[in-house]
C-alpha cells in the first residue's frame, strides 16, 4: 500500500516538475518576445524622432547642389614613337567635376552667403580594377584639360578660401561667397597601362579617351565611386552638411569615353541640412 502511495506521489511530483518547467519555458519565451517587440518599437520611435528632427532642421535648409557637370577623357604622361609602333607610358583617365552650390535666392544675405566651406571624409567606395585612383582640386579655367597639377592632390580634406571680391585667383581652392563659381574637382586614374606598345601604326594615335580602347582597357575595369562630406558655414554662423556620392561616368546613352571625351550634365538633389 505504501509503495503505491509512494509511486503516486512520485508521479504527482513529476507532473508538477514538467508543468513548472513548461510554465518557466513559456515565461522565458514571453520575456524574449516582449524584449524584441519593445526593442523594435523603441527603434521605430527613435527613427521617427530622428526623421522629425532631420525634417525640422531641413525646414531651415538653404544650400543645395542641383547640378553637376562631368568631363571625362584620357591621356598619357609619356609617349615614345617609332616607325613601327607607339609605346604608351602611364596611361591615365581623368574626370573633371563641377559641383554647383545653389543658395536658392536672388538676394545675398548673411543667411545665404558662404563664410566657410570644406570637404572631408573622402573615400573611394568603389575602386577601379586597374590603375591608381586619386582626387585633385582643379582650377575652373583648366576644366576639361588633361594637365595634372601635383600640388593640387587632395589627401584627406580640402579647405576653400572664401572671397567677396569680383575676381579671384582660382588656381587655389577659392569660392565666391555668393556661390558664383562651382567646386571643381578632378578624379584621375593613373598608371592604367604602363609601357604599353601599340603596333598598329596605320591609324594615327589621338591622345584622348580613344586611347583606352586602343590599349584594350575595358570601361568596366574603370568603374569608380567617390564619396565625401561637404560642410558649409554661412555668415550667420549656421552650419550645414551634405553627403555626396558620385559614380564616375564613362558612358552616357550611346556615347562613351571611347569616342574621345564624354560630357555628362547631371541634375541632382543634394541638400545641405543644418546640424548646428
Amino acid at each position: 500500500m505504501k509503495s503505491k502511495i509512494s509511486e503516486l506521489l512520485k508521479k504527482i511530483d513529476t507532473k508538477k516538475f514538467i508543468l513548472t518547467a513548461i510554465v518557466i519555458l513559456l515565461c522565458i519565451i514571453l520575456v524574449i518576445l516582449l524584449y524584441y517587440n519593445l526593442k523594435t518599437y523603441f527603434k521605430k520611435i527613435s527613427l521617427e524622432n530622428s526623421y522629425l528632427t532631420f525634417s525640422e532642421k531641413n525646414k531651415d535648409t538653404i544650400f543645395s547642389i542641383n547640378k553637376i557637370v562631368f568631363f571625362s577623357s584620357s591621356d598619357c604622361k609619356n609617349k615614345v614613337s617609332s616607325k613601327s609602333n607607339f609605346t604608351i607610358e602611364n596611361l591615365y583617365s581623368y574626370t573633371d567635376m563641377a559641383l554647383f552650390i545653389n543658395n536658392n535666392s536672388n538676394e545675398n544675405t548673411l543667411k545665404n552667403t558662404l563664410k566657410e566651406v570644406y570637404i572631408t571624409d573622402i573615400k573611394f567606395t568603389q575602386t577601379p580594377i586597374v590603375g591608381e585612383p586619386k582626387l585633385y582640386y582643379k582650377d575652373l579655367n583648366n576644366f576639361a584639360n588633361s594637365t595634372i597639377v601635383d600640388t593640387n592632390l587632395i589627401n584627406d580634406s580640402l579647405n576653400f578660401s572664401i572671397t567677396s571680391e569680383d575676381t579671384a585667383d582660382l588656381s587655389t581652392p577659392v569660392l565666391y561667397n555668393n556661390c558664383a563659381n562651382p567646386i571643381v574637382l578632378s578624379y584621375v586614374n593613373e598608371n592604367i597601362k604602363t609601357d604599353y606598345t601599340i603596333t598598329d601604326t596605320s591609324i594615327p594615335i589621338t591622345y584622348n579617351g580613344s586611347l583606352l580602347q586602343r590599349c584594350n582597357v575595358s570601361l568596366d575595369s574603370l568603374k569608380t565611386t567617390i564619396a565625401f562630406n561637404i560642410f558649409i558655414t554661412n555668415n550667420n554662423d549656421e552650419k550645414f552638411k551634405a553627403f555626396i556620392s558620385l559614380d564616375i561616368p564613362y558612358t552616357n546613352n550611346d556615347e562613351s569615353i571611347y569616342n574621345g571625351s564624354l560630357i555628362v550634365k547631371k541634375d541632382t538633389n543634394y541638400l545641405f541640412y543644418r546640424y548646428e
